[in-house]
């Protein structure tokens, strides 16, 4: 089969409503980055476009619910969800934004385009209507009791409780958002997108063309549409919020927010064409492109139904694969931000990456155990025990431990030095580990072009685990008590020694290659302690047994993974608790959500002796220059005046301060603290912050009086 030119990957857009959970990153976000990643490790060409979706009555019960504005709203987690990505290392060409004016131009230009062909019918239509706040309402603004679980709070497009998707007019007593009452029937004029029409072309493109690669959860469920018999679906809405219909009748309303937003792949795709200097239509229209969409089960319909109508009308390319995911559960029940059962990937970022070093590798762990129990043929669940597992028995004793006892041992056993392979003397465990080398390369690469990534990540720590056995087989600290005179192991022995950590060291070589898709950071960690280039990583060098050259230097082993405590444990699962029952409680008492604490008990730091405070060399200083760091959304490059020196110090506070708002600022530093490197600037300090109860920092701020350089104590 012929290689595709170029391939075009996406990842559903997120609502830009509130903070998401990592079930959502299981389900569309790290699957499609694991294979983004070794696409280009492949050196393919190869784009991967993701955006906020901005638009839509979900955004504008939201800023209600907060007291704002759409606008607002929009802004605040875009921002967030921006940054939580960037965090947990997914690695988007470019994160747009639907409330963007190209995305805005886009979506009318097809529109227009589909409507100018007669793609498109006008029908006059009964919608519901709020009388008193004299508006039309969407599907979200209109609850009611659920005909199915009878839940008195169901939207008239999904009960929340039980999960059917649901009209307006199957609610039993529905009443509006706004005011309460119960909302009446009016005429409105809308478009529609005739599916029904289009029903021979979906059979045959999905059923008979994609049947054998597909998943079958995509083909049954796409089946049962289909079977059921399609019907048109409104492409505009009645709502003030959102892209405007471009015609001059149309005013007051926008593109229904289904329609919009998978459009926001081609807008993001033009975005990333415009900085880059590259032309964006051969990946929506030329044929030799490969279109992949990674999604939710939730949404099926729309990217294996409904859009590929609209991009066949349209002239675009379809997508090759929809690799949809199901659900990922949590400690025994559905996972859901609306009721508190969840783990929101701002929650993850800020317990265990932010607060401590190293918070790479947590991003890496959570990467590894989120692969692991991807949800890819079934449900599947996050337990925090489970996590623990794997990060302890797999990260931990398993991978960790064979890369720390390889570099352990060629440090003591052979100088710190790559030991040469003498090829006389090689045996058959020598040969049959280097052979496992390059078949698990290419089951490797069979399941993540098969888009296996479970199956993929298994063979790669089960390398690892062939290569604690075959290290244990060998047994070169039991080889070394083979000396001769000089109280050094005879020269037969360092031969079977030499060939023992050579042959682990390629290992270890080629295990960075092979992690890199699922693990980007502790592969680089890899490539620092072997003092090699990330270049390395590129696929073409997965397999090979020279990838590290005889008699090179490497550095001393770096922790690649800590353990996670049981009392780390078991503060998650109460912290998880005790914000449910909040939520839960808030619902009822009609309390705004966005107000409950949902932080973990603060857990008291041990008590110090005085000397240990007194080690700390506290003094004043005030903020005399300051500009963000390049490609790094969350770093400011300070210069500080500290009375007798003036000093660079990098601090984690971009999200929280406009650089030129802090100039003048008097601050508090911690002046003996060990320089460290940060995005190659040299960081020499730190300044002491608060956080207030909202999470916003603050600077523990020295009286204004105070010179520059005076100790603190």
């Amino acid at each position: 089969m012929k290689s595709p030119k170029r391939y075009l990957i996406t990842s559903a857009l997120p609502y830009a409503n509130g903070p998401k959970h990592i079930g959502h990153l299981a389900g569309a976000y790290l699957p499609a980055d694991i294979y983004v990643r070794y696409l280009r490790a492949q050196k393919r060409d190869v784009v991967y476009v993701c955006g906020s979706d901005e638009h839509g009555a979900a955004i504008t019960i939201q800023a209600m619910k907060e007291g704002t504005t759409p606008k607002a709203i929009v802004d605040k987690y875009h921002a967030m969800l921006e940054s939580n990505m960037h965090d947990l290392g997914i690695s988007f060409d470019i994160y747009h934004r639907t409330s963007a004016p190209i995305h805005h131009e886009t979506a009318q230009e097809f529109f227009t385009a589909l409507n100018q062909k007669g793609d498109l019918q006008l029908k006059e239509t009964e919608q519901y209507y709020d009388e008193e706040a004299k508006t039309f309402l969407a599907d979200r603004y209109i609850i009611g009791t659920c005909p199915v679980c009878s839940n008195d709070n169901a939207y008239g497009d999904q009960c929340e409780k039980c999960g059917t998707s649901l009209s307006p007019e199957q609610l039993i007593n529905p009443r509006s958002t706004l005011s309460g009452n119960a909302p009446s029937k009016k005429t409105t004029t809308h478009w529609y997108l005739p599916l029904d029409k289009h029903e021979d072309f979906l059979r045959k493109w999905i059923l008979e063309d994609h049947k054998s690669d597909w998943k079958t959860n995509v083909l049954g469920q796409c089946k049962g549409w289909l079977d059921n018999g399609l019907q048109p679906r409104a492409v505009t809405r009645d709502l003030d919020w959102g892209v405007a219909v471009p015609l001059p009748d149309a005013t007051g309303k926008v593109l229904y927010v289904w329609f919009d937003a998978p459009i926001g792949y081609i807008s993001a795709t033009k975005q990333w064409a415009k900085d880059n200097n590259r032309d964006w239509k051969p990946y929506w229209e030329d044929k030799e492109t490969k279109l992949v969409h990674f999604i939710g089960k939730d949404n099926i319909v729309f990217h294996c139904i409904i859009f590929p109508v609209m991009l066949q009308l349209h002239g675009n390319i379809l997508p090759d694969n929809v690799p949809s995911n199901e659900f990922m559960n949590l400690e025994g029940d559905k996972m859901s931000t609306s009721r508190g059962w969840s783990i929101e990937m701002e929650e993850y970022i800020n317990d265990f990456v932010k607060k401590e070093n190293g918070g790479d590798m947590m991003v890496d762990a959570l990467r590894y155990y989120l692969a692991s129990i991807a949800p890819e043929t079934k449900d599947s669940e996050f337990t925090w025990k489970g996590f623990q597992d794997a990060l302890n028995s797999e990260l931990v004793a398993v991978f960790g431990n064979f890369v720390n006892r390889t570099f352990v041992l060629m440090h003591k056993l052979c100088k710190g030095k790559v030991p040469p392979l003498h090829e006389s003397i090689a045996d058959e465990l020598d040969k049959k580990l280097l052979a496992d080398i390059q078949q698990a390369k290419n089951n490797i690469e069979t399941n993540i072009e098969g888009y296996k990534f479970r199956d993929a990540l298994f063979e790669v720590i089960d390398l690892a685990r062939k290569g604690n056995k075959y290290m244990q087989d060998k047994e070169p600290w039991i080889v070394a008590k083979n000396v001769g005179e000089d109280g050094n192991p005879t020269p037969e022995a360092q031969q079977k020694i030499d060939n023992c950590l050579h042959v682990c060291l390629q290992l270890t070589a080629n295990l960075a290659v092979l992690i890199n898709p699922f693990l980007p950071f502790t592969a680089k960690k890899l490539c620092a302690m072997m003092k090699v280039v990330d270049k390395m990583l590129e696929w073409e060098n997965a397999g090979k047994s020279t990838l590290l050259s005889v008699g090179y230097s490497l550095r001393a082993p770096e922790l690649l993974f800590r353990k996670l405590e049981d009392t780390e444990v078991s503060e998650q699962i109460e912290k998880l608790k005790n914000k449910s029952i909040q939520l839960m409680e808030a619902t009822q008492n009609n309390q705004p959500i966005a107000n409950i604490e949902t932080a973990a008990p603060e857990q008291k730091k041990p008590v110090i002796q005085f000397d240990d405070f007194a080690k700390v060399d506290l003094k004043t200083g005030t903020i005399i220059a300051a500009e963000k760091v390049e490609k790094a959304d969350k770093l400011l490059k300070l210069e500080v005046d500290l009375g007798v020196e003036k000093r660079t110090i990098v601090s984690g506070i971009a999200l929280h301060f406009d650089p030129s708002a802090i100039i003048g600022q008097k601050v508090v530093v911690v002046t003996n603290l060990a320089p460290r490197k940060m995005r190659g600037i040299e960081s020499n300090g730190m300044i002491l912050m608060a956080e207030n109860a909202d999470g916003k920092l603050q600077f523990v701020a020295a009286n204004e009086a105070t010179s520059n350089g005076a100790n603190v104590s």
